[in-house]
């Protein structure tokens, strides 16, 4: 198991949730925290949170839905003058549920593309490239277990891209110290999860740090399971 201690983790969609919970359990095992939320204020619960640990945390803000938030957001994490050891792209958006399936809107599908998917690989290609040339690097782009629910078929095949992408990417990885997974957090009772999930959001740990913990040589371009990890753990 790789240590942590003193490496930097940007968290998108850190301000609360699922990204809340890793930044939380990447801070206990000594990692410190770029927290990022739309605002600098919606951030301030997970600051507050992360005062229990002794590491550094910094802040960075966007709208991932913008292209120029997005590279703004870039800016700001590079200013900082880290390096990025850790990348997880946590924030997503899932838009409304239709019961028709065939009523979903182009502007739905934009919406979610553009966060989902667009934001993540532009995070990817800003950050990559640095952690290779440093040797050292773990991505961990958030998936989903959905499937046969085309009611959500823009969040559905949104997360589809996610790991074909992810799958692309680690080919060109694979004599790096840098590795790239998706991780499946399972259904869980957050803003998006809804109150009716399997699980509390707090189940996402340990499992969600275990693509973060990989060796240089370990899995690329896997599928993780953060549910399944701390069964398998319980056993």
């Amino acid at each position: 198991m790789k240590s942590l201690k003193g490496k930097n983790a940007l968290i998108t969609g850190s301000s609360r949730g699922i990204g809340q919970q890793i930044a939380l359990g990447l801070a206990k095992l000594g990692c410190n925290v770029i927290v990022h939320g739309r605002t600098p204020e919606s951030c301030n619960k997970t600051i507050e949170l992360l005062k229990e640990y002794p590491v550094k945390v910094y802040v960075v803000y966007g709208e991932l839905s913008e292209e120029l938030q997005v590279n703004q957001l870039i800016s700001q994490a590079m200013n900082l003058k880290l390096n990025i050891d850790i990348l997880y792209n946590n924030a997503g958006i899932m838009t409304p549920y239709h019961q028709d399936y065939w009523n979903h809107t182009w502007d739905e599908w934009m919406l979610t593309c553009k966060v989902n998917i667009f934001a993540m690989y532009s995070l990817c290609g800003a950050f990559i490239p640095a952690m290779i040339k440093n040797g050292f690097g773990r991505v961990i782009n958030v998936t989903s277990g959905i499937k046969d629910q085309p009611e959500l078929a823009p969040y559905g095949a949104s997360k589809w891209a996610v790991n074909k992408l992810t799958d692309d990417i680690a080919a060109k990885l694979e004599n790096t110290g840098v590795r790239i997974n998706t991780l499946d957090p399972g259904w869980l009772r957050t803003d998006l999860g809804g109150p009716n999930a399997d699980h509390a959001v707090e189940a996402v740990l340990p499992g969600a740090l275990a693509p973060a913990l990989i060796a240089d040589d370990g899995p690329n371009g896997h599928f993780f399971s953060a549910i399944d990890h701390q069964l398998k753990l319980d056993e």
